[in-house]
């Protein structure tokens, strides 16, 4: 007999329900995310990991305890601050378990640093790396221009940052201005900020917007959390790197940032920025103005100095005349003794001057003397065939031969046949070329209708043209009620448009231009 059956009562432990692994994980893991479902939980990230995947894994520790931590791709790459080792934070999650290991974790959707002490150590360590990398080296600071044409502003659209730096600009050299509107704060500013200062540099000579030639990355003040976007490597690096030189104006005088440290030119407030961009306007005028003053005055002293040393060197000098009177007689002394030398020379050699006359003969003289010497070579020449036909004298018959020899005739019936035969080959070339061009032409006309725009209305393709005839491409282009004209492969077909359902539409195409004429 059984104890049970002495007693007469029931086994609590037998009457228990049998439950098996995975039904006592799955109900634990639904007791941990309904009870918590959303928490806090402040502590030291430890051993941080970017998985291939891109997931994060870390540890959350204080003196007593450790909590496993996931961040799953999707989020990592929002949070503000990316999680570093020995970095003191507080995440925000829903704590879940793992029943293949009989551990929980808490899924991290937010993570943020516990503190500003924190914060403050992580910039520090942020800040010293940079600077062991030279982007923070006075050596590549790029010096300012002395009056910029164009200024861009990496700022909000909407603050009023962009309206004093606007204003003090008008106050004291107004020039053009162009606004790359961005978010100073807030998830996603820290690229937007990058982008808009690598966009002002990517502006080339083919841009329709000009390059500026000067950057200024401003925001108004605010507290170390809010200032965050300006402590980005992301942000240090593109201010570091670029062509433009840059002016970093964040926050008040008292708030400094890594962009400052970053940015070739620090202001202590965005209006301060505009003060250092630009001179004054008036004090340039008013120097101008006193340089040229003292320009002329200086030059008028010049003259006159100039002129009484001229005057003492003048009473120096013997006058004029008398100094030009020994050269005067020296010059009509050597002119009477060249007239009389030239005459004796001439009187001297006349004889041989006429005999020299004598000898050379005017061109037509020679010319004549030339035709009466071919007039006796052609007498004796006719002589010569008359001579050698009648058993005369061989001399003059062989030199007659020669001169037949060198005829004229005889080189021009050459060339005659010469010029003949590159005829021929200059008609047959052609004819040539005329059929190679021809079979050419022949298939670039069958491709041409191979590609025509009638040959694809024979493949199911339509036009669309409007009432003016005119080409369709667009959907935006047609209004409710538009009578329109599809041309088909075997005709036009009229149609009239209408709106969704059949309804007419109250939307214009001024409603759908994205256009902005005006930031503000």
């Amino acid at each position: 007999m059984t104890a049970t059956e002495t007693t007469g009562q029931a086994d609590p432990v037998h009457n228990l329900p049998e439950r098996t692994v995975s039904e006592v994980s799955t109900d634990l893991k639904r007791m941990v995310e309904d009870r918590f479902a959303r928490v806090r939980v402040r502590g030291e990230i430890s051993q941080p990991k970017l998985a291939g995947s891109g997931h994060c894994y870390l540890r959350l520790k204080d003196d007593n305890a450790v909590l496993d931590g996931v961040i799953w791709k999707g989020t990592y790459p929002k949070l503000g601050t990316k999680p570093q080792d020995g970095l003191e934070v507080i995440v925000t999650g829903r704590l879940t378990t793992w029943p293949g290991r009989s551990s929980y974790q808490i899924v991290i959707e937010s993570l943020e640093l516990a503190g500003e002490g924190a914060l403050l150590k992580l910039l520090e360590e942020r800040r010293r790396r940079l600077a062991a990398e030279g982007l923070f080296d006075p050596a590549t600071k790029k010096a300012l221009p002395f009056l910029p044409r164009v200024i861009g502003v990496v700022t909000s659209p909407t603050g009023a940052v962009i309206r004093d730096i606007l204003h003090r600009l008008s106050d004291r050299f107004p020039v053009h201005v162009l606004v790359w509107p961005v978010l100073v704060q807030g998830e996603g500013a820290a690229a937007q900020i990058a982008a808009a200062v690598r966009g002002f540099n990517a502006l080339g000579s083919d841009s329709p917007i000009v390059r500026p030639d000067l950057v200024i990355v401003a925001r108004g003040g605010g507290s170390l959390e809010d200032l965050m976007a300006f402590n980005e490597e992301e942000v240090v690096r593109a201010v570091a790197a670029s062509d433009i030189p840059v002016i970093s104006a964040v926050g008040h005088e008292t708030d400094t940032t890594l962009c400052d440290f970053a940015a070739d030119r620090r202001a202590p407030t965005p209006t301060g920025a505009a003060e250092i961009a630009v001179p004054v306007r008036l004090d340039l005028c008013v120097q101008v103005a006193d340089v040229a003053r003292r320009l002329t005055a200086a030059t008028r002293r010049s003259f006159a100095e100039q002129g009484t040393r001229l005057q003492g060197l003048a009473r120096g000098l013997p006058p004029l005349d008398r100094l030009v009177q020994g050269h005067v007689q020296r010059l009509e002394d050597r002119a009477e003794r060249l007239g009389t030398a030239v005459g004796s020379f001439l009187e001297r050699n006349r004889s041989s001057f006429l005999a020299l006359a004598a000898a050379l003969r005017h061109p037509r003289d020679r010319v004549a003397m030339a035709f009466a010497r071919l007039d006796t070579a052609g007498s004796a020449l006719s002589g010569a065939f008359r001579l050698s036909l009648g058993g005369a004298s061989t001399r003059l018959g062989s030199s007659a031969v020669r001169l037949a020899a060198v005829s004229p005739v005889r080189g021009l019936a050459q060339g005659r046949d010469r010029v003949t035969g590159l005829e021929q080959r200059l008609v047959a070339a052609m004819h040539r070329l005329q059929q190679d061009e021809g079979q050419r032409l022949l298939n670039a006309a069958e491709r041409l209708e191979a590609a025509s725009w009638q040959r694809a209305l024979q493949r199911g393709y339509a036009v669309v043209r409007d009432s003016n005839g005119l080409l369709v491409d667009r959907r935006a282009s047609v209004r409710v009620g538009d009578v329109l004209s599809i041309q088909l492969a075997d005709g036009d077909l009229p149609v009239v448009a209408r709106g969704p359902g059949g309804r007419v539409s109250r939307r214009t195409r001024q409603d759908s231009d994205p256009r902005q004429d005006s930031l503000f």
